[in-house]
């Protein structure tokens, strides 16, 4: 602990009965704030075991711990979700941080980012505010000097790669529970329930929404839900095969009987249409339909790529049946050619100003979203052939252009530096691969600047892969994409 004494402070061990001799700190000594995370993947880095190196640290410089900023229970792939560390950068940027220094256990605990120049922004933005950032366990200073700046992206790429190699895993065993007719992850859905299991396959409870297991060992099957619900389904196939009614008029029928879906609200076309395509209605395990790995870009993937184990629940509904929707459902979208398909689109587009998947699907008379992902491989190609870019990505198209114009002079500028130092640098003009003192390749991209909706900046690397490259040097713009930032 940390007693006043006159302008003075003493420190004693808090572990000992008895006072250590006093060790003098400074009158104005430097303030420090640390930073502290803890995942469910990372128990061993426990938030008191990090606290305890840090403060060792700061002891042995005579700092003061003023602040400290923890993120508990949360994944360090992105700063999203990082309250702690988002308040620590938004003090920091506002001149709040009455702290000159910034400790942190170690690199990965900072984050493990998969864009190692996301971990670099967010300590570049402490370095400018003249605010320092020390990781504490690692064994290099943090002092800016290259042999520093080496470990510390080699640390940065070995964080992120470990998360890589971590979600490969996982995604593995989940196969593998899939293929042994195990649920993973997501709703029941309506008319079916999530039972749980102990590893005997012995039923412990039924789990409700939201709810999940929490021994290791435990599994999740489907069973069918309640009598009425079970009904319910087969009423929808029976609507929609035998009476050929479509999903927007199934959808009538149930919201006057006041039925409602398994989320207590009222029926839409796409609420039926997803009862009518889900597999688990005939038993069907199906698992990596779409992917959402280390919380990039959501991604639908191809049938050929999907994870299933066939006749693993009870069905509700005949086998049949299920076939019959399916063949309704691909005639009623072979009606249509090409041309007709988009036009509907320009249509569309007309009436709402506006395009996505969720207005395709609501709206009566079009092939749902995933017939034009099938059609058009994806939506965004189908946009392009009508003209319609998303308004989100309107603003990028003149930036892009501006950087593809700019490449070739950041390629001279980097040959001319490099050859300043005494480098040699064999430029391949068809590929604008460098080879630098016949040791090793070096790709240099462009990295374009934007701004998050929390207000910070990121930047996107897109990696040269054909050419695999030794060595990508990524060079960032700066806010307005005008200038480079740095390398």
């Amino acid at each position: 602990m940390i007693l006043s004494q006159g302008h003075h402070a003493l420190v004693m061990d808090s572990n000992s009965a008895s006072p250590s001799l006093p060790r003098e700190i400074p009158e104005n000594p430097v303030r420090a704030a640390e930073y502290v995370r803890m995942s469910t993947e990372h128990q061993q880095y426990s938030t008191e075991n990090q606290r305890a190196i840090i403060r060792q640290y700061a002891e042995s410089r005579q700092w003061v711990i003023v602040h400290t900023y923890s993120d508990e229970d949360r994944s360090g792939l992105n700063i999203e979700g990082r309250d702690a560390l988002q308040k620590l950068i938004q003090d920091v940027q506002t001149g709040q941080a009455d702290f000159s220094e910034i400790l942190v256990y170690d690199v990965s605990r900072w984050g493990r980012f998969q864009d190692v120049d996301e971990s670099a922004h967010y300590e570049y933005i402490c370095r400018r505010a003249s605010i320092g950032v020390h990781y504490c366990g690692e064994q290099f200073e943090n002092d800016g000097s290259q042999i520093s700046t080496m470990f510390k992206v080699m640390k940065r790429m070995m964080a992120g790669e470990y998360s890589r190699e971590l979600s490969a895993k996982v995604f593995l065993g989940q196969c593998r529970l899939i293929q042994l007719g195990f649920r993973q992850g997501g709703t029941a859905g309506y008319g079916l329930r999530r039972l749980l299991q102990d590893q005997t396959g012995g039923a412990k409870e039924i789990l409700v929404r939201g709810q999940k297991k929490s021994i290791q060992t435990d599994r999740v099957i489907l069973i069918p839900g309640p009598p009425e619900e079970i009904a319910v389904v087969r009423s929808i196939y029976g609507m929609f095969v035998e009476q050929r009614k479509n999903e927007a008029e199934i959808a009538a029928v149930l919201n006057e009987k006041e039925i409602k879906t398994d989320f207590g609200r009222p029926w839409t076309r796409g609420t039926v249409h997803q009862v009518l395509i889900n597999e688990k209605y005939i038993g069907n395990n199906v698992y990596n339909r779409v992917s959402f790995k280390l919380k990039k870009k959501r991604v639908t993937n191809p049938p050929d790529t999907w994870v299933r184990r066939n006749g693993a629940f009870t069905s509700l509904v005949p086998v049949d049946t299920f076939q019959q929707a399916q063949a309704i459902i691909q005639e009623r979208s072979h009606r249509f050619s090409d041309e007709e398909m988009l036009e509907q689109l320009r249509n569309l587009l007309q009436l709402r100003g506006r395009l996505s998947g969720i207005l395709i699907d609501e709206t009566d008379g079009m092939p749902s979203s995933s017939v034009y992902r099938t059609r058009f491989q994806n939506l965004l190609r189908a946009y392009q052939l009508i003209g319609y870019t998303p308004e989100r990505d309107c603003q990028y198209i003149e930036t892009n252009r501006q950087l593809r114009q700019m490449h070739p002079k950041v390629i001279e500028d980097v040959i001319e530096r490099i050859r300043q130092l005494g480098g040699v640098v064999e430029h391949d003009v068809s590929s604008d691969l460098l080879t630098i003192n016949r040791e090793f390749t070096a790709s240099i991209v462009i990295a374009r600047c934007r701004l998050t909706g929390a207000g910070s900046l990121r930047w996107i690397i897109r990696f040269e892969t054909s050419q695999r490259p030794d060595v990508t040097i990524a060079v960032r713009m700066d806010a307005d994409n005008h200038e480079l930032l740095d390398y």
